[in-house]
């Protein structure tokens, strides 16, 4: 189960990640969304699901998003009222920065017994006014009467231009997290180099290996490779190129993203550093959605091939 691979730092943990619902969305329509993600979802052979906390993330970016902002649903208010029948262990995303230390408090103290885990994310600028930083967050979790189990972020895109990666990886295991689960991997040179680093410095400092969860997400149009890149995911020159010459763009991606996560599973068990995948699919378009499925279902027969199974939880 989630928790004995999590707690053991195991490899071989398999997610699906969703966005709940707009905010303005009518109830009838919700219950039909939430329905249809249920019968999707509990016939999958995974580990737990992510509920994400989506924020505008407008002032990291000034070009221009790709698709308007809306507002969505809470993901504990999502899961608590909508996906109660679907018995998977939860990863609720939480965004942080909107909150005063009396409000994470009460969140903390009101959705704990109800939520197996979740991820604190920060503002997503410097320019954007915050109320809490990740780091007072993490402190008030952990001396919150009920606190939450945390797993954290990981971004190789940051790690590339900043080089300190595994360090804030270190800082925040000292800090509470458990686990961590990566942006959205299309550069696999950025991603082994975050490993690499991670790696002996665990060696170097003598620190446990925690678990890191790599999202894939599959491409299905050049106006969601446009949007992939807005929020910050690096895909290389000669990628695009591929992608945008393909014939079927969509086919072409998940067979890239098998190639990352193949090479991902073979660089780690070396090194026995233990790894995951988190599935996704960032359109609501109905032929990305059903490839996420079939990437997921790829993705498992490649860990089942390097040994590493998800379990069902039951």
């Amino acid at each position: 189960m989630l928790e004995n691979k999590i707690n053991n730092r195991k490899s071989g943990v398999l997610l699906y990640g969703l966005t709940p619902p707009k905010l303005n969305t009518e109830e009838h329509k919700i219950k039909a969304i939430a329905d249809k993600q249920i019968e999707r979802i509990s016939v999958l052979e995974i580990d737990g699901l992510v509920l994400y906390d989506i924020q505008d993330e407008s002032s990291r970016n000034d070009k221009p998003r790709p698709f308007p902002f809306m507002d969505t649903l809470s993901p504990e208010i999502y899961n608590t009222t909508y996906l109660r029948e679907l018995n998977l262990p939860k990863i609720i995303y939480k965004s942080v920065g909107k909150y005063s230390v009396n409000e994470l408090n009460a969140w903390i103290n009101e959705y704990a017994k109800n939520i197996d885990y979740s991820v604190f994310v920060g503002t997503p600028s410097n320019r954007l006014k915050s109320n809490l930083s990740l780091n007072e967050a993490y402190h008030i979790n952990k001396n919150s009467v009920n606190s939450i189990r945390l797993g954290g972020v990981i971004i190789p895109e940051r790690h590339y231009k900043k080089n300190d990666e595994h360090i804030r990886l270190f800082n925040k295991i000292d800090k509470g997290c458990h686990f961590f689960i990566s942006q959205c991997v299309y550069n696999i040179d950025n991603t082994k180099n975050f490993l690499s680093d991670y790696y002996y410095s665990s060696l170097d400092n003598n620190r446990e290996l925690h678990t890191i969860i790599f999202t894939l997400t599959p491409c299905g149009s050049l106006k969601t490779m446009e949007f992939m890149e807005w929020l910050g995911i690096d895909i290389p020159k000669w990628l695009k190129n591929d992608l945008k010459h393909s014939k079927d763009i969509l086919l072409k991606s998940i067979e890239i993203c098998k190639t990352i996560a193949e090479e991902l599973l073979n660089y780690c068990k070396d090194k026995n550093i233990p790894i995951g995948f988190n599935i996704e699919s960032v359109s609501i378009r109905k032929a990305e959605i059903d490839a996420s499925i079939e990437l997921l279902k790829e993705v498992k027969v490649l860990m089942n091939k390097y040994q590493y199974s998800a379990i069902v939880c039951e």
